[in-house]
């Protein structure tokens, strides 16, 4: 399965995936440079940074079980690797942000998942971010998302032990704010009870000492696991909330007049806009969807001066059991001014037809360059779309191909990153099936003018 976006520079493609390795390659030819063996697989974008005090540039990255590297970017060679959360269930899903010497690794967890077996203790993991000393890996600070260290609560209906508070992962890359000295940073759910009032959230602490400036929750008690959603609901909390996290990043964006907005759209089908300058106060909150555990809004949106561009999810299963994605529900992409939150551009759902494991939803995130916004579907197909609405392009990812590498190639459903778009060309991970649309393998490559 292919859900790790590439990052490009110098002519270099940086990429990790399922396959426990990130490979170098040639941007425009696909072919390997070079291939570094890791401990688990690696899900989001690579930082490439020149290294602190060296004359080498480093590629940063997390993995699956919480470890942070830095590799020679063109060799391929480890400089250091450290373990940033010692929670069994820890993992990195978003970004290492490098920022004046140090790097910034966001923290999220899989105990949502675990802590769903009746058996379980549920639930010991607190999100947090990690500074690293950039040159050498080592601990600067650490801030958890939520202050209280889980204690003993109730017991289950097993007699299990249960703990709280917990959750509030950071699934995405934080976002610094120089001008505040601030780093920002949006929180997913509560897994036990109690809820935590920073779960489900944009939280921003102080750069230089993870001291909690300010926090702004979107969802009050949204306390969940996926036994909520399961057969077994032994561990799913009392009076549970309804899985809204946030799944991207907050954009600081200075609109035109020299104002400052904090924006980010949530699973709930809400976009919200932020006063950075004013601890978080909320300026506009605007419904683009109906919500849900896979969306609204998941994985990511865009923006520039003027606009944010949100893509909606809300994909929907038939109600028979069999998990079959339901063809009718779900998609849409909007544009929303930044200064009012009013919906100035909209395109609408597009029809699956009759192709299987279909889905309009648009769960992966949206990308934006000057006049134009692509977004990836369910469906297979990557749209690009003018600030009008206008359909410029479209692609149907959904199929074989034949690969530079001689590794049998199929697309399938889009999910996760977005398109990355640099040097002329533009870049899509094809094949996320992991909610049951097409499982496929496929990194694609597009230049202007070509198919």
């Amino acid at each position: 399965m292919s859900f790790a976006p590439p990052t490009i520079m110098g002519g270099l493609l940086f990429i990790g995936g399922t396959d426990r390795k990130v490979h170098a390659l040639d941007a425009r030819t696909g072919c390997t440079l070079w291939t570094f063996a890791i401990d688990a697989a690696v899900r989001a974008a690579i930082t490439v940074a020149p290294l602190p005090g060296s004359d080498q540039f480093a590629i940063f990255f997390g993995d699956l079980r919480a470890n942070a590297y830095a590799v020679n970017a063109l060799t391929g060679a480890l400089i250091w690797k450290t373990k940033v959360e010692e929670h069994p269930a820890a993992r990195i899903t978003g970004a290492p942000v490098l920022h004046s010497g140090v790097l910034y690794v966001p923290v999220s967890s899989l105990e949502e998942a675990a802590g769903s077996q009746a058996s379980y203790e549920c639930c010991t993991f607190r999100g947090s971010v990690v500074a690293l000393d950039a040159a050498t890996g080592k601990p600067v600070w650490q801030a958890y998302t939520i202050p209280e260290v889980p204690h003993p609560t109730d017991k289950n209906a097993r007699g299990v032990q249960l703990f709280g508070p917990s959750g509030a992962a950071i699934w995405s890359a934080p976002t610094i704010d120089v001008k505040r000295g601030a780093i920002y940073v949006a929180t997913s759910n509560s897994y036990s009870n109690p809820p935590s009032a920073t779960s489900d959230a944009i939280l921003a602490f102080e750069l230089a000492t993870g001291k909690l400036l300010w926090s702004r929750q979107a969802t009050p008690k949204d306390a969940y696991v996926v036994a909520c959603y399961g057969v077994d609901k032994t561990n799913c909390p009392e009076d549970h909330g309804p899985d809204h996290d946030f799944g991207q990043s907050p954009i600081l964006v200075t609109l035109r007049d020299g104002r400052r907005v904090l924006a980010i759209a949530q699973k709930s089908g809400v976009v919200h806009a932020l006063d950075p300058d004013d601890g978080g106060k909320i300026l506009w909150q605007t419904r683009i969807g109906k919500g849900g555990a896979l969306g609204g809004s998941e994985w990511g949106s865009a923006a520039d001066q003027d606009r944010i561009y949100v893509a909606n999810s809300d994909v929907r299963f038939l109600g028979d059991g069999t998990r079959r994605l339901d063809s009718t529900q779900g998609g849409g992409l909007f544009g929303l001014d930044l200064a009012s939150g009013t919906v100035v551009m909209e395109v609408p759902p597009v029809a699956c037809g009759d192709r299987l494991q279909c889905s309009p939803a648009l769960s992966a995130a949206v990308s934006l360059i000057p006049g134009v916004v692509f977004s990836g579907g369910v469906s297979g197909f990557l749209r690009a779309y003018a600030s009008d609405s206008k359909l410029l392009w479209e692609f149907d990812t959904a199929q074989d191909y034949k690969a530079v590498n001689g590794v049998p190639a199929h697309g399938g459903a889009i999910d996760g990153p977005g398109p990355v778009i640099a040097g002329g060309m533009l870049y899509t991970n094809s094949g996320y099936g992991q909610w049951s649309g097409v499982v496929g393998n496929v990194l694609l490559a597009f230049e202007v003018g070509t198919e």
